[in-house]
């Protein structure tokens, strides 16, 4: 079976890749580095020639409001018509859990939109729903810290491991499409601001976590609730302590 992975080569994708490559599929790394372009159009047409799946794991270059959206939304509008044209038969694609729960978020409602292309498209899919990858902690801390404070909301969080995320999004894949969402979770839930400390502490970073309330999240208000799936989710493997070691060891 022939599979696109768009953005094979990022951090989710290489490992996906990788993956369905073990299952003996052939499997195209889709990246503007390789000739595919899903904003501009390049290089579409030629990747999806025979295809039966592609997932979709691209990115923003912007986190900001107007560019994100229109990101999301062009690359869609692309990739979902060169995908009908070529009868690709299963679209999957990597969204976030609680992106319709925050809607002050601009990066949220980027999501939102490219959800609602997908799901209007008429092309069979399934929408892979993850929490926070555990890879992004550091990036998370930097972004709330205020000097040597970080502070961080006591909402609910339960990130995830990149090597579970690319298994679950490589399993949907194989999967006949749901039409419709899976929610994906690490195995350790607890308040954002304890596993964020964890983490610093664990990397010997002496900046102290503050808990607050009205700490926001890439602009958005962290409820209790808002991270972490609400309903039936399918957990990863890799807690905390055990992405640590193998972190170190890599």
């Amino acid at each position: 079976m022939k599979i696109v992975v768009i953005g094979g080569t990022g951090l989710i994708g290489s490992k996906a890749v990788a993956i369905l490559r073990q299952h003996s599929h052939e499997v195209v790394a889709a990246s503007p580095k390789a000739g595919v372009n899903i904003i501009t159009g390049e290089g579409l047409d030629e990747a999806m020639a025979g295809a039966q799946v592609v997932i979709d794991l691209a990115n923003s270059p912007s986190f900001e409001g107007r560019a994100v959206l229109e990101f999301f939304e062009t690359a869609s509008r692309n990739l979902l018509a060169a995908e009908a044209a070529a009868g690709v038969r299963h679209h999957v694609a990597l969204s976030i859990v609680g992106i319709d729960r925050t809607p002050e978020n601009d990066y949220f409602r980027a999501k939102v939109a490219q959800e609602t292309l997908i799901e209007s498209a008429g092309i069979p899919y399934t929408i892979v729903r993850a929490t926070q990858f555990l890879e992004f902690l550091s990036a998370i801390a930097a972004s709330s810290a205020d000097g040597d404070v970080v502070r961080l909301s006591p909402g609910l969080f339960q990130p995830i491991a990149a090597d579970d995320v690319a298994a679950f999004v490589a399993d949907a894949a194989l999967a006949e499409p749901r039409s419709g969402i899976i929610e994906i979770a690490g195995p350790e839930r607890a308040p954002f601001d304890e596993i964020v400390a964890r983490y610093l502490k664990a990397v010997c970073d002496p900046r102290e976590v503050v808990r607050d309330p009205e700490a926001r999240y890439f602009g958005g208000r962290v409820e209790e609730h808002s991270l972490v799936p609400l309903g039936e989710a399918r957990l990863g493997r890799i807690g905390l302590d055990e992405w640590l070691r193998w972190s170190r060891a890599a």
